[in-house]
């Protein structure tokens, strides 16, 4: 088993403390009215009681909404009594429908439901369901040291192991999920049989045990075995699920071939298939990852809980190799493809996440026309919103770790840091500016080893003055109360290019400042953001400015000449064009677009040198 050194982190201030207070005040209540109305808890009292009405909704994987916002509510329902009261009414209800012999699904274990429990794995989502009941279990018994979810975990997890382990069936579920929950629960109890469940279910995966239907093994990544994995591939969000699960139990067992296979899964993955976002998924069809430099902005799919799901893989990574490139693209994902699918009032979400937005766009979940035209309140399904939830109620456990007189801090917000003996505060305002100092409040007298995190986007970083560069930074000695490190990280506006092979973003540019993406919606531009022209030269002198509660940007952008009439202009013979008009524009993070009316977007704009 690992050992951890226990840490205490808060948040005091910030963006990132605001994001919880949102969480809290807002989206907290409006999930618990949206699972009312929609009918999750009835799905569990209609066992006890027919009368209550039918199963509502059509998945078989709605407890799973309930698991992710207990989840999220763990962390808060010691603070907020009408919190621990909708907690406490579910945890009864769990208790009350679980079947004796530990199962527990609404859906299977409902009376007029013809399926019978494991008989569809492919989409029955019942190992799905147990992992996030074993996470919010887990949740619940460290944070509020409640064991009710725990027990009904456990029980549920031992009837598993018992079905599906070394002398059982060889299933697996066609979701991945219950991977990482299996070792967490391993970590809680100390009950080896669940990390040794964990492992088979990563070695099963791409040996033929799953019985497959509609779509092909690669949808399931369960065509050849994980370490043969050419590439990340097929349903975004189980893909990095099943990676965050295979690196717990590399963590756990120090399986070299595992890491090694990670590795290669990820660079692979930074390298062609990744959205500058960090969004993950470039096709509807099959929620897929796509192929190499596949990635099209207005069509990017980029699920929400797929960022959820590559956080919770980085941040292994991370843990597992001690690389800082890892919480580089965490903290991309953190603020960019993950906060974009929350809306500023936190009571609306989107589900997939596109780049750009075009005038004449409708927003549609599928077949239907129409459709809100930008993020919706609930959805049919609905896993993004309490996905959210979880994840938001939990920055904090992903801002530092702590070893042997070691106290590394890896994302910067306003905190305070503790591993008992040594405890620090942060003071920033990241991520709207770089200027970070860390305020020694206890020391032992022993010496302590002080490691700070330099992004790979920063120039010309300093930490007490002194130049640092990319990767990380460390300060060993006595400290003593009162001393203090200032980490100065520069926040120049950059623009970004893209690979010659990205067909969509070719010539375009991109503009970035810290770790934020930046977009121009049609209301902070007079011409049309379509035949805006960019130069990385007006990115570079663009003004960095605060607005509200947020730092926008004022550059210098051309309004592009009157495109031609035909969509295939003949290209031979034909004149230079001339030189575009110039006009202000003002960025916006990309987090924040979509709070006003539906109007155009882009991340990419045209280049004045390029794709006119």
């Amino acid at each position: 088993m690992s050992h951890r050194t226990e840490l205490d982190v808060e948040l005091t201030g910030g963006l990132l403390q605001a994001w919880q207070r949102r969480n809290r005040e807002a989206t907290i209540p409006h999930a618990i009215r949206e699972l009312r109305a929609a009918g999750n808890l009835d799905n569990l009292r209609r066992l006890a009681d027919p009368g209550v009405g039918p199963y509502r909704g059509r998945y078989p994987f709605l407890d799973t909404d309930l698991y992710k916002t207990l989840e999220g509510l763990a962390y808060e329902a010691g603070r907020d009594e009408g919190v621990r009261e909708f907690y406490d009414e579910v945890v009864e209800l769990l208790q009350e429908a679980q079947a004796d012999d530990g199962y527990l699904n609404s859906y299977f274990q409902d009376p007029d439901q013809p399926k019978q429990p494991w008989s569809d794995l492919a989409w029955g989502h019942e190992l799905y369901n147990l992992g996030h009941l074993v996470q919010a279990a887990v949740a619940a018994h460290r944070q509020l040291n409640d064991d009710r979810l725990l027990i009904v975990a456990r029980r549920f997890a031992d009837l598993v192991v018992g079905k599906f382990g070394p002398q059982g069936e060889p299933g697996i579920d066609g979701h991945p999920e219950v991977e990482m929950a299996l070792v967490e629960l391993y970590r809680e109890t100390g009950e080896l049989a669940y990390l040794t469940q964990a492992e088979l279910f990563v070695e099963r995966r791409g040996r033929g045990n799953l019985v497959r239907t509609i779509f092909p093994g690669e949808y399931f990544q369960d065509h050849v075995p994980f370490r043969e994995l050419p590439s990340v591939i097929g349903h975004a969000v189980r893909m990095a699920y099943l990676a965050a699960g295979a690196a717990d139990v590399h963590l756990e067992t120090g399986d070299p071939t595992l890491l090694a296979a990670l590795e290669r899964l990820w660079d692979d993955m930074v390298a062609t298939k990744l959205y500058l976002t960090g969004g993950l998924g470039s096709r509807h069809s099959d929620e897929a990852i796509g192929d190499r430099y596949e990635l099209p902005s207005e069509r990017a799919y980029a699920e929400t809980c797929a960022a959820i799901a590559l956080m919770q893989w980085a941040w292994r990574m991370f843990l597992a190799t001690g690389k800082a490139s890892y919480l580089d693209a965490y903290e991309t994902v953190l603020y960019n493809a993950y906060a974009v699918g929350l809306s500023a009032d936190g009571m609306a979400f989107f589900y997939d996440n596109p780049l750009q937005r075009r005038p004449d766009h409708e927003q549609r979940s599928g077949a239907e026309s129409g459709g809100e035209p930008l993020r919706r309140a609930w959805f049919g399904c609905p896993c993004c919103p309490p996905n959210i939830i979880r994840w938001m109620s939990e920055l904090q456990d992903h801002l530092a770790t702590a070893g042997q007189n070691t106290l590394t801090i890896g994302l910067y917000a306003d905190a305070r840091i503790s591993t008992g003996e040594f405890t620090v505060t942060v003071s920033t305002d990241y991520p709207w500016d770089g200027e970070i100092v860390v305020t020694v409040v206890e020391a032992p007298a022993a010496e302590q080893t002080l490691v700070l995190r330099i992004p790979a986007w920063t120039q010309d970083a300093r930490l007490d003055g002194e130049p640092v560069t990319p990767g990380w930074a460390t300060v060993r000695r006595s400290f003593k109360p009162g001393d203090s490190i200032n980490l100065s990280l520069p926040m120049a506006p950059r623009a970004h290019g893209s690979h010659p092979y990205l067909d969509a973003t070719r010539g375009a540019i991109a503009v970035a400042r810290g770790p934020l993406v930046y977009c121009v919606e049609q209301q902070d531009s007079e011409t049309p953001v379509d035949d805006l022209l960019l130069s990385a030269t007006a990115v570079q002198a663009a003004t960095a400015r605060r607005q509200d509660d947020h730092v926008v940007l004022d550059l210098t952008a051309a309004a592009a000449p009157a495109p031609p009439r035909e969509l295939y202009p003949v290209l031979t013979g034909r004149a230079e064009e001339p030189v575009g008009t110039p006009v202000p524009v003002t960025f916006v993070p990309y987090f924040l677009w979509g709070n006003r009316e539906a109007l155009a977007m882009r991340v990419w704009l045209r280049s004045e040198g390029e794709g006119r």
